[in-house]
């Protein structure tokens, strides 16, 4: 599916101005004295050369790929009702940043379906399935993947087209020509999407890919006429991010050498996907950990150091924001942390006023629930590590200098019990 590109934008950005309808158009958009700007000016060749083009234009260009990815779940609505249909379960699987997914994913289809949905790494499935899968089917497995040539994707379709044959496969994958959208065309038990090809980010880590594979496994909760509408409005909101606080996300890289990222529910995967992008981007060499609010007090707080960052996802719940704001009042009162960044919508101006703390705000609670700014914490969380990078030396296109990690993971053996 295709068309980031060409896909009419809505009003977003600076004042009254709109979104422009190509990606080059918008990139070209940022102020030249800007945070994004001053990066984006030179030639894409220089930018290439310097370490950061595919991933500074694959963080970029969110706001029209989600727009994009948007339009593309309506026109494949039949086969999504197809996978559901009849399933009294669903696995939603990945390694990785897909496993971050699917766990941003996973809470709002359960609410919407009414049925289990639960996010399993597929490692866990390789290694432990009769202890993460229903015990019965018949039941769908969904397999998040930007490459889809991991090793632990396709063996855990194999395995479970060879020993479960009550099972019904989806694969959401970023890449056409890997091996989940290739390998399957004539088994009738696999169905695939492949998602618009610029999401299928070049560089190391995953920026695009991840906020587009959870909107479109969100459309597994069915009414994707509001999701179209849903991701527009997220749009706007990340488009104001990019061009109207970027600039305070690149001051605080200079300031911290560990993170802590709160969030509850499904903010939780967004929260380990924002850890997860600090630890890669910055070669192991920033320290950070993902909590939930009310596990924070068990223990981990003893992390939050004089040079921790605490990066908060706010709840739009009015209950459970209620429990967040009081943790945040905890750290407050301790002066734990060097710094904060809040991410939410509707933040209230007691947290705004804390000294230190930036707020991103995405908007009107009524608009924004928890599932949507899932897309907004790994956006903020990409940009910090993106400035923290640069602030290292480090070139964010290929920070793992050793090839202590690739941009998909090396093959090894595939294990089997009945082997």
């Amino acid at each position: 599916m295709s068309g980031a590109d060409r896909q009419p934008a809505p009003g977003a950005g600076r004042g009254s101005g709109t979104l422009p309808s190509s990606v080059d158009e918008w990139l070209a958009s940022f102020p030249a004295q800007g945070a994004l700007g001053r990066l984006l000016s030179p030639a894409p060749e220089e930018q290439l050369r310097r370490g950061y083009g595919h991933t500074l234009r694959e963080i970029a260009q969110q706001p029209l790929t989600w727009i994009a990815t948007a339009s593309s779940m309506l026109r494949v609505q039949p086969l999504l009702d197809e996978s559901v249909a009849g399933a009294a379960a669903l696995v939603i699987t990945g390694s990785g940043s897909s496993l971050y997914a699917a766990e941003c994913v996973a809470p709002g289809v359960q609410r919407a379906l009414g049925i289990p949905v639960s996010a399993v790494p597929a490692g866990l499935i390789l290694t432990h399935p009769e202890t993460c899968l229903p015990p019965k089917g018949p039941f769908t497995v969904v397999s998040l993947a930007r490459s889809g040539n991991s090793p632990e994707s396709r063996a855990v379709v194999d395995s479970l087209l060879e020993d479960r044959a009550d099972v019904r496969h989806l694969l959401i994958t970023c890449n056409p020509r890997g091996a989940l959208a290739t390998s399957y065309g004539r088994r009738r038990e696999v169905r695939t999407v492949v998602l618009d090809e610029r999401t299928d980010d070049r560089s190391l880590v995953m920026t695009s890919s991840f906020t587009n594979l959870v909107l479109a496994g969100r459309a597994l909760a069915g009414n994707l006429q509001a999701l179209a509408r849903n991701a527009r409005v997220l749009a706007e909101a990340a488009a104001r991010l990019l061009h109207d606080r970027a600039h305070d996300l690149a001051a605080l890289a200079r300031g911290f050498g560990s993170a802590v990222y709160l969030g509850s529910g499904c903010r939780l995967g967004s929260a380990r996907e924002a850890a997860l992008k600090m630890t890669e981007m910055n070669a192991g060499e920033v320290w950070t950990s993902a909590e939930s609010y009310l596990g924070l007090r068990h223990g981990p707080m003893s992390a939050i150091h004089p040079d921790t960052l605490v990066v908060a996802f706010l709840s739009s719940d009015p209950m459970v924001r209620g429990y967040e704001i009081d943790l945040l009042g905890e750290l407050a009162r301790k002066s734990l942390g060097a710094g904060r960044v809040v991410v939410g919508a509707e933040v209230p101006p007691r947290l705004v006023s804390v000294k230190g703390t930036v707020v991103l705000d995405g908007g009107k609670r009524a608009l924004l629930a928890d599932e949507d700014l899932t897309l907004l914490d790994a956006l903020a969380g990409q940009l910090l590590a993106f400035f923290r990078c640069l602030e290292a030396g480090y070139r964010p296109d290929s920070p793992s200098e050793d090839d202590v990690i690739t941009r998909v993971v090396s093959g090894f053996e595939i294990h089997r019990r009945n082997a």
